[in-house]
């Protein structure tokens, strides 16, 4: 029975958070060479987190959320409700103009969504010195969401002079109001080791604590560290139930390792129609991982009814995505030219390539 590979957390800078890349594999259909371990590859920066060397922390952090999202007042804010509503409904212009009257009066939460409206460019001219000026009188009243999204303008240096020593002062003062965007990005900063000396313990206890909040990258990002032992004892029953948890909050990369442990019996009672249904889940959400495992599945008939020109169908989307696997390629190969031709086209049809 194959186990769960090591997964790795990467980060990039100005990105929020995506899980990195899972790099498992499901046992080989009987007969077949076993594939060789993945090697990890950073994911293009969609303004998403995740994913160093399984034993090298991230080199810098990134926000969990877009700042265009992450300062909006709380909607069960009784000073905010008029403020918010017009926010939610996208009428940023009046909204602007009630949380000016009201940032008058000294109201934080006015003030953190004067700084989200400026840093969006919501109903006004995008200016990210003044939306860093808002969220600092907002972060100074004690706002968690203004520190957090003013954290983030120091972090990338929007705004204002980079400052990863400030952004880490306000994220340890927004963690430690209930934050779990800041704790998670402040837990990838004890990972780091360079703007706060490396702690694996604390690193583990913040994401513990955006996890327990819901938080899916934390969620998933524990996990790595319960299977690896990372400031944590080894436990693959909770690196299990975390993934679960971070899959179905639909966590790509989540879904992939959860759905090997399901496929594999891994900590979890195996059930191969569960993680075939994970695996195709990923696979529509263009994760090459789960193309790759799907193709092998459906190509062999270990798991799901055989299909091979659905199968090699994944493998060249998955191929063409840098995910390459030589047993796939040979069963291309002996694929029926009638077969090949159908997979080839049903492919060109998923990249949208003629």
């Amino acid at each position: 029975m194959k186990v769960l590979r090591p997964i790795s957390i990467l980060v990039c800078l100005g990105c929020p958070v995506a899980g990195a890349q899972a790099q498992t594999q499901l046992a080989p259909p009987p007969g077949a060479p076993a594939p060789k371990a993945a090697t990890p590859a950073a994911k293009p920066a969609k303004a998403k987190l995740i994913k160093p060397a399984a034993k090298k922390p991230p080199a810098t952090p990134a926000p969990a959320n877009p700042p265009s999202s992450a300062a909006a007042p709380a909607p069960d804010d009784p000073n905010a409700d008029v403020v918010f509503g017009a926010y939610q409904r996208g009428q940023y212009k009046t909204a602007f103009d009630l949380a000016t009257a009201r940032a008058a009066n000294g109201d934080p939460k006015a003030m953190a969504m004067l700084g989200e409206l400026y840093s969006g460019g919501l109903g006004i001219k995008r200016d990210f010195a003044k939306a860093a000026d808002w969220y600092k009188r907002a972060a100074d009243l004690g706002d968690r969401e203004a520190m957090f999204a003013l954290a983030m303008l120091r972090m990338s240096g929007r705004g204002g002079p980079a400052s990863r020593e400030e952004a880490a002062k306000l994220l340890a003062s927004s963690a430690k109001l209930g934050n779990p965007k800041a704790a998670y990005n402040l837990a990838l900063l004890y990972l780091d080791g360079q703007t706060l000396p490396q702690d694996l313990r604390r690193a583990a206890e913040l994401m513990r604590m955006a996890a327990d909040a819901g938080n899916a990258e934390a969620q998933y990002a524990l996990a790595t560290f319960y299977k690896e032992g990372t400031g944590v004892p080894k436990d693959l029953d909770k690196a299990v139930r975390l993934l679960q948890a971070a899959a179905l909050a639909d966590n790509v990369d989540a879904e992939v390792e959860y759905a090997i442990a399901l496929y594999n019996g891994t900590g979890t009672p195996k059930n191969e129609t569960a993680a075939v249904a994970l695996l195709r889940k990923a696979a529509r959400q263009n994760s090459p991982i789960a193309q790759n495992r799907l193709a092998r599945v459906l190509v062999t008939g270990a798991g799901a009814p055989m299909d091979k020109v659905e199968g090699l169908k994944w493998h060249i989307v998955a191929k063409t995505a840098g995910k390459g696997d030589l047993m796939l390629d040979e069963a291309l190969a002996q694929a029926s030219p009638e077969e090949r031709t159908k997979a080839q086209d049903a492919a060109r049809k998923w990249l949208g390539t003629k």
